[in-house]
């Protein structure tokens, strides 16, 4: 990996590289994605099964697209024991997490006539996207889905690319019925997206769409934001660890690689205190890196958007993590926790040498959807909160409104809005009247 000494021109540099990987500068996309939209909009399963045939080279029928209950227990038989106890253990780790982030509705009465409060209801219906093809992400399933399952979300649709044979991976069926998947549809892709956010004839409109997905599937979800909700448009995976001369160069090596091996537009990035430190994660990574499978992959990653920041103090090394707002942080210092309380930007805090990004990815409870290029200045995990709106309550007696009514009166006016000031001055009028 490269070795740079860190200043405010090398920052900048990099930051604009890495902003460089989001998903709304991928135009030349854009309008085949809208093509694709617009067709499952207008043409509903026709145009959904169409491109199903041309893109997953599978054939799906009005009959076929939803996987019925047979299939699940055949997929669930598929599944190595030992891998459907781990993904159990987890799923009650994340499920433990997510309670307790749920809010309740509140309501403050007082005395002088007025109710008001928040009313916190779960969304009716939310559609969950998961990669397919060969690949399996259980893990994905079970972030997506059981925080939603949490809120109190009555349907849960889940949507995934089929294979040829015109089945959804085994561990990914399993994974979605863990965690409590209402139905699951045998379509993905743009198509996907579009089906969730306008209905077809055998798909539902949903109210949020989930999940990640390739660059089709994010500008799908951008396209169709306003008619849905979605979680955000995610950009490629990132890693940061900020580390000083205590941290272990081999373990520090490895977790920039967990995540480097993503795609090659994953960034890793280390800002370290030593020098010395630097070059024996340089010598770690590259020694990784030739033995582990993915190497092709983390060979380019590395090369396009891989870091070795050294930096004058662990203040600046502070700020550069905070300007930089990565997916995922890593603390190795000898004091993480307080190095923690200065940390502004990070969609998730990994502290200490032990809290490895992996643990996150899979198993310790948090979620693992998290906000990437950048967005972690703004932008929060996947959460209960996503699957739940709130209303206001507002309750006012007659002898409260009176007390206030001039008050409104005057702001509407003041606004030119005289529709407003009557609808308040009418509930008077009688009293103005006979002069009370």
């Amino acid at each position: 990996m490269r070795i740079v000494r860190l200043d405010e021109n090398v920052k900048t540099d990099i930051l604009s590289s890495l902003l460089k990987r989001d998903p709304n500068h991928y135009g030349q996309y854009a309008d085949t994605v809208q093509s694709i939209v617009d067709a499952v909009k207008e043409r509903g399963n026709e145009a959904l099964f169409a491109y199903t045939r041309e893109f997953d080279h599978a054939t799906i029928t009005e009959e076929t697209v939803r996987v019925t209950e047979e299939e699940i227990a055949e997929a669930r038989k598929q599944v190595d024991e030992n891998l459907l106890s781990v993904m159990q253990r987890s799923l009650e780790n994340i499920r433990s997490y997510h309670e307790k982030q749920k809010r309740n509705s509140w309501f403050d009465a007082k005395p002088n006539g007025t109710i008001l409060g928040q009313k916190m209801t779960a969304l009716a219906s939310v559609g969950v996207y998961v990669p397919g093809g060969k690949a399996a992400y259980p893990s994905s399933v079970l972030m997506n889905i059981v925080p939603a399952q949490v809120a109190g979300v009555e349907r849960i649709i889940m949507v995934t690319p089929p294979g040829k044979d015109g089945k959804v991976n085994p561990v990914t069926l399993t994974a979605a019925c863990l965690a409590g998947a209402t139905e699951v549809y045998k379509v993905g892709g743009a198509q996907a997206i579009a089906a969730l956010a306008f209905g077809t004839e055998s798909i539902p409109k949903v109210d949020k769409i989930v999940g990640p997905g390739n660059i089709f599937v994010a500008l799908a979800k951008k396209a169709v934001y306003g008619h849905v909700s979605i979680d955000s448009i995610a950009g490629p995976s990132e890693i940061l660890v900020i580390a000083d001369e205590t941290a272990n160069p081999r373990y520090v090596a490895a977790d920039l690689l967990s995540q480097a091996e993503h795609d090659e537009l994953a960034s890793a990035i280390l800002v370290t205190t030593s020098e010395e430190l630097a070059k024996a994660v340089s010598e770690e990574a590259e020694a990784f890196v030739k033995v582990l499978s993915r190497r092709e992959i983390l060979e380019k990653s590395l090369e396009n958007y891989g870091y070795i920041l050294v930096a004058n103090s662990l203040e600046e090394a502070i700020d550069t993590a905070n300007a930089i707002a990565s997916e995922h942080l890593e603390i190795v210092t000898r004091n993480p926790f307080e190095v923690m309380t200065k940390i502004r930007n990070a969609g998730a805090i990994f502290i200490g040498e032990y809290s490895s990004e992996p643990l996150g990815d899979y198993f310790a409870g948090p979620n693992h959807v998290l906000p990437t290029n950048g967005t972690a200045k703004f932008f929060s995990p996947l959460n209960v909160d996503d699957f739940m709106k709130k209303s206001s309550i507002i309750y006012y007696s007659k002898e409260a409104l009176q007390k206030v009514h001039q008050d409104i009166i005057a702001f509407a006016k003041a606004e030119q809005l005289t529709a407003h000031a009557n609808s308040i001055q009418v509930r008077f009028e009688d009293e103005q009247q006979t002069g009370k």
